[in-house]
């Protein structure tokens, strides 16, 4: 008969204190802390067009501190990568335009600053990793004179002590033999090998903040979860914020600290990812939620979201939204602009009667908004 051992009180203290601390689905633990290193305030980008004028970004707010990831969701055209766009100032213009808003980066509003100035901030203070790697990256140069381009930028070095740093930027993305492979041009890595070169392109002069939009699309699954967790390992060792923008909540149950629902321009409802998925107050992220399949049940059709997104030149007056709403309301419920309001510390939504169905409850905080 097997000996048995007994287990102190320590010792189950200690091996309940490191569960806490492990991801059950396997990308880590969190490394956000309460430092914010990125706040925006009511962020607004215009498109003038032959329609009319756009408002992709329309008084957009929020902020990440540093080792958090926030996830930025919705359905295409509700501004999340115009929003990312606007935070790096790559808003092609004309026909765009930053019309007002703060983006503080690390004490700095980047709205402010010359265009030589934000072209140090680029890639060197915060850097982008963009969806489609084999657009990002020019199939003529080899990855030594892509990473090493940002490197010499952003921190002057020249010669072998370059090609060392771009060495350990490839070793920080886990790309095997980095010496040989820094000598390779693109097309000659796969997929998930390309979209981990953007990856190095991007910590590779150690930003504050890393935005990443839709950096997976391209990934089969297996790729995208080693991606994600070797993301998570990134953001661990350097303390680096994530800005995540995506469509699939499968990604944002796993990534995310937090979370922001963008709808026609605007944040519909902001909260950390658990209240988000448990305790969901606006229609929109319901039905984002329930529209993505459960593997423990058996479904049909799957549930989707009656109606089309606005038509962001011919915005309704009041609630976006109101148009595809399953709640009863009247038309001049719809017309109020809802106002953003923080329904619990750290839970903000978009108050209206047309979207929330226990508007009733919180209407008091109307007026009261940050």
């Amino acid at each position: 008969m097997a000996k048995t051992t007994r287990t102190t009180k320590k010792e189950k203290d200690e091996i309940l204190s490191e569960a806490l601390d492990l991801d059950t689905d396997g990308f880590g633990k969190s490394a956000a802390s309460s430092e914010v290193v990125l706040d925006l305030k009511d962020l607004q980008t215009h498109f003038t067009t032959r329609w009319g004028t756009v408002k992709a970004v329309d008084g957009v707010s929020y902020n990440v501190k540093r080792g958090e990831t926030l996830g930025v969701v919705g359905e295409s055209g509700s501004g999340k990568s115009v929003s990312a766009l606007s935070i790096m100032r790559l808003v092609p213009s004309p026909p765009g335009e930053i019309v007002s808003g703060e983006v503080i980066l690390n004490g700095r509003d980047l709205l402010k600053l010359s265009e030589k100035e934000m072209t140090s901030v680029r890639g060197g203070e915060i850097s982008m990793i963009l969806q489609d790697p084999m657009q990002a990256l020019n199939p003529v140069f080899t990855i030594e004179n892509q990473v090493g381009e940002a490197i010499k930028i952003h921190q002057g070095l020249r010669g072998k002590v370059l090609v060392d740093k771009v060495v350990d930027s490839l070793k920080k993305v886990r790309i095997p033999a980095p010496d040989t492979r820094a000598k390779d041009y693109p097309h000659q890595l796969s997929g998930g090998m390309r979209q981990r070169v953007v990856g190095a392109i991007g910590i590779s002069s150690a930003p504050s903040v890393i935005i990443a939009d839709e950096p997976t699309t391209s990934l089969d699954v297996t790729i995208q979860a080693a991606y994600l967790r070797l993301l998570r390992q990134i953001q661990q060792e350097e303390g680096v914020g994530i800005i995540f923008i995506t469509h699939d909540f499968g990604i944002v149950a796993k990534m995310c600290d937090r979370v922001a629902v963008m709808y026609a321009g605007r944040i519909v409802e902001l909260s950390d990812v658990r209240t988000i998925f448990n305790s969901p107050l606006h229609e929109y992220t319901k039905a984002l939620i329930e529209s993505v399949p459960k593997l423990e049940e058996k479904t049909g059709r799957l549930p989707q979201i009656e109606g089309q997104p606005p038509l962001l030149h011919n915005l309704p007056p009041g609630d976006a939204f109101a148009p595809r709403s399953p709640l009863e309301f009247t038309e001049e419920d719809a017309s109020i602009r809802p106002e953003l309001c923080e329904v619990e510390p750290g839970h903000w939504v978009q108050l209206c009667r047309s979207s929330v169905q226990n508007f009733d409850k919180y209407k008091h905080l109307i007026g009261n908004a940050a």
